[in-house]
C-alpha cells in the first residue's frame, strides 16, 4: 500500500479556462439569443411607432451611460475573483473624478485620466491593506473607504478649486475647472451611410442600422479603451496561467497556497487593478460626460456597477450586457422617455408571458400564474395609458435593476472564498 501510494503520479493542475465550458452558452446559443430580441426590439418599434427605442441617439446616449458602471463592475469582478469584496469602488470612483478633475485641467486631459486611475489605484491598495493584510471586514473596509473619499475630495476641492488661478478660470469648492475635451471617433463614410438607412424606419433593417451606427459615430477613445479592457481582461483571467492562480485565490486560497501560489501578491494586484478600473470610470465621468470634476458626480454609478456585475456572474460578458442595460434604461429620460419607456411596456408583456409559459411548461405552476397576471396588468397599463409619467421614466434605471437581479438569482454562482478572512499559511 505503501508502495503504490508512493509511486502514484502528483495531481495534474488543471489547464488555464478548463471547467468553463458547463457554466457558459455557446456562441451558437449567444447568437440566437440576440437575433431573438432584435427581432423582437424592431417588432415592437414597428408596432408602438416609438423610433426613438433604437435610434443611434438613443444607443450612443446608452454607450456613454454604460461604460462608467461597466468599468466599475470590471472592478469589481477583478476584486472579487481574488476573493476580496470590493464595496469601495464607488469611493475609488469618486477619488479618479476629482484626480481627473484636478490635473485635467491644468495640463492635459491625458494627464488627467492618468491621474485618475492612479487616485483610484490608491484607494484600491487601502482596502487591500486593510482586508488581506490587517484582515478587516471586507464590507466594512469598502464603506469606510466610501466614506474617506467624499470628505477627502470635499476638502481636496475647497483646498484647490475655491480661489486663486483655479476660482478665476472658473473653479468653485464644488466643482474644478473645465478640462479640454479627449478625442472622439466616428468611422467616415460608415457613419453617414447608416444613418441613411435608419431614416426610412424599415422593418429590422433601420433597427440594425440605428443600434450599428450609434457604435460608430462621435465614440469617446475612452469607450475604445473601454472595450480593449473587457476583451484584455476575460483573456487575461481566463486564458492565462496568470488568471488561473488569481482566479484560485479567490475559489480556495489554501490550496492555491499549497501548490505555491503566493496568494497575498494575487490579491494585492488584483485589488489594485479593480481600483485603477474604477478610478477609469470616474476619470470618464469627470472628462467625457462632463469635463470638470463635480462634487456627486458618480451618483452611485459604483454599486450599480457592482449590481451589473451580479447580473453578469462575476463575467465580463454577462458584465458588458448587464451594463449596457442599466445604460440603455437610463439613457431613456434623455431621448423622448415617456413615449419610448411606454413601448418598453410592449416589450416586458411578451417577455413576461413567455416566462409565463415557460414556467407552466416546466411544471413551476404558481411561478407561471403569477407571471401571466403580471403580463395581463402591464398589458391593460399599456393599453390605457399612451405615455409613461416623468416620475416613473427617471425610477426605469432603478426597476429595471430589481427587476434584473430577481429573474437572474437563481443561476448565480460566485467565487465560493470571496469576503472570507485569509491568513498567510494556512496551507502549510
Amino acid at each position: 500500500m505503501t508502495a503504490t501510494m508512493t509511486d502514484a503520479p502528483p495531481p495534474v493542475a488543471p489547464k488555464a479556462g478548463a471547467g468553463n465550458q458547463r457554466s457558459g452558452r455557446s456562441f451558437g446559443q449567444i447568437l440566437m439569443i440576440v437575433a431573438g430580441a432584435l427581432l423582437l426590439v424592431a417588432a415592437v418599434r414597428v408596432i408602438t411607432g416609438a423610433d426613438q427605442l433604437d435610434s443611434a441617439g438613443q444607443i450612443s446616449a446608452a454607450l456613454g451611460l454604460a461604460v462608467p458602471i461597466g468599468l466599475a463592475g470590471l472592478a469589481g469582478l477583478w476584486s472579487e475573483r481574488s476573493g476580496v469584496v470590493n464595496i469601495g469602488l464607488e469611493g475609488m470612483m469618486i477619488l479618479g473624478t476629482f484626480g481627473a478633475g484636478w490635473i485635467g485641467w491644468q495640463s492635459s486631459p491625458w494627464l488627467g485620466l492618468l491621474c485618475g486611475i492612479g487616485f483610484g489605484v490608491l484607494g484600491g491598495l487601502v482596502h487591500a491593506v486593510a482586508t488581506v493584510t490587517f484582515g478587516v471586514d471586507h464590507i466594512v473596509s469598502g464603506v469606510a473607504i466610501n466614506l474617506l473619499a467624499l470628505g477627502a475630495t470635499q476638502y481636496l476641492a475647497k483646498l484647490f478649486f475655491a480661489d486663486g488661478d483655479a476660482a478665476e478660470a472658473g473653479g468653485n469648492p464644488k466643482q474644478s475647472p473645465p478640462a479640454d475635451t479627449l478625442p472622439h471617433v466616428t468611422v467616415p463614410g460608415l457613419s453617414d451611410g447608416l444613418a441613411s438607412l435608419e431614416k426610412h424606419h424599415w422593418f429590422l433593417v433601420s433597427d440594425l442600422a440605428g443600434i450599428l451606427g450609434g457604435l460608430v459615430t462621435n465614440l469617446s477613445v475612452v469607450t475604445i479603451l473601454a472595450v480593449v479592457l473587457f476583451v484584455g481582461s476575460w483573456w487575461l483571467l481566463w486564458r492565462t496561467p496568470f488568471g488561473l492562480r488569481l482566479r484560485s485565490c479567490g475559489e480556495n486560497p489554501v490550496a492555491a497556497e499549497s501548490l505555491g501560489v503566493n496568494v497575498y501578491t494575487y490579491k494585492y494586484a488584483a485589488v489594485a487593478v479593480s481600483g485603477g478600473l474604477a478610478g477609469l470610470g470616474g476619470a470618464f465621468l469627470a472628462l467625457v460626460t462632463s469635463h470638470t470634476y463635480l462634487e456627486g458626480q458618480t451618483g452611485g454609478r459604483g454599486y450599480i456597477g457592482l449590481a451589473a456585475m451580479i447580473f453578469g456572474n462575476w463575467r465580463p460578458g454577462g458584465l458588458a450586457m448587464g451594463a449596457g442595460l442599466f445604460g440603455f434604461s437610463d439613457a431613456l429620460q434623455l431621448r423622448n422617455g415617456g413615449e419610448t419607456v411606454h413601448a418598453l411596456l410592449l416589450l416586458l408583456v411578451v417577455l413576461l408571458a413567455a416566462l409565463a409559459g415557460w414556467k407552466l411548461y416546466r411544471k413551476a405552476l404558481w411561478q407561471g400564474v403569477i407571471s401571466a397576471v403580471m403580463a395581463a396588468l402591464v398589458l391593460v397599463w399599456y393599453l390605457l395609458t399612451e405615455e409613461v409619467p416623468s416620475d416613473f421614466v427617471g425610477a426605469t434605471p432603478y426597476v429595471v435593476t430589481l427587476l434584473v437581479l430577481s429573474l437572474s438569482a437563481q443561476r448565480l454562482r460566485m467565487p465560493k472564498a470571496d469576503g472570507l478572512r485569509y491568513r498567510k499559511g494556512q496551507g502549510k
